[in-house]
């Protein structure tokens, strides 16, 4: 009989066994890995995943809640850098500068995520495909999901995508000035200094360059500190 999209022979009742649930979800990710090295993240499915495992696509959505939750059990990082940026979209516009640059803080800061974090960043900008499949993910999840809520807002495709990309850019340096490089005196500067400084540099992009003169409510208010 087939148990939540696995082939148990003999077992008629009941749940499936650990061992059972432990080798779907290694057949899963063997298989999300091996997607995404040959097609790239944006290419790879949920489907095409659970073909290559030989299990119901709903396995899949019952252990991990959607494909960039295989991104991080395949680069093995408890850290979801698309639920930082919808965290931060999820407020006010003019507060998602501060948003953001807390949300990295809080995460990259953890003991439990810098050391996987870390080996997932150098694998980003290195070679291979796996390196292709991170570019992609953080491309789509951070940049595309920035400039789609510029858009919405009003702002020009283009002008939006160039605006998320300048802020990302910003972010990027900071990890790899504070965590990568270790560099001080940022390296140990306390974070709500951190979104004081430059949530208003992030938000300047953006707003497409309006506002750096004042800190504004995002930096004065800084989720960090809350």
């Amino acid at each position: 009989m087939e148990q939540e999209g696995i082939r148990v022979p003999g077992r008629r009742r009941g749940r499936p066994r650990a061992a059972e649930v432990g080798a779907a979800r290694g057949r899963i990710v063997a298989a999300a890995t091996q997607e995404f090295a040959e097609r790239g993240y944006e290419a790879a499915s949920i489907r095409s995943i659970a073909r290559r495992a030989e299990v119901d696509p709903a396995l899949i959505r019952h252990y991990f809640d959607d494909k960039q939750a295989l991104v991080a059990a395949v680069v093995e990082v408890p850290l979801r850098p698309d639920r930082i940026v919808q965290g931060a979209l999820d407020g006010p516009l003019d507060a998602v500068g501060a948003g953001l640059v807390a949300g990295v803080l809080r995460a990259w800061d953890s003991p439990a995520v810098r050391p996987a974090a870390l080996a997932a960043l150098r694998g980003a900008v290195g070679h291979g495909p796996v390196s292709r499949m991170l570019r992609e993910f953080l491309r789509r999840e951070l940049m595309h999901r920035i400039a789609a809520r510029l858009v919405e807002a009003g702002v020009d495709e283009g002008e939006a995508e160039l605006r998320a990309e300048l802020a990302v850019s910003q972010i990027v340096g900071l990890i790899m000035v504070r965590y990568v490089l270790v560099a001080e005196p940022l390296a140990s500067l306390d974070a709500g200094e951190i979104v004081r400084r430059l949530a208003p540099v992030v938000q300047f992009h953006l707003d497409g360059g309006a506002g750096l003169d004042s800190a504004g409510p995002a930096a004065k208010n800084s989720p960090h500190d809350e």
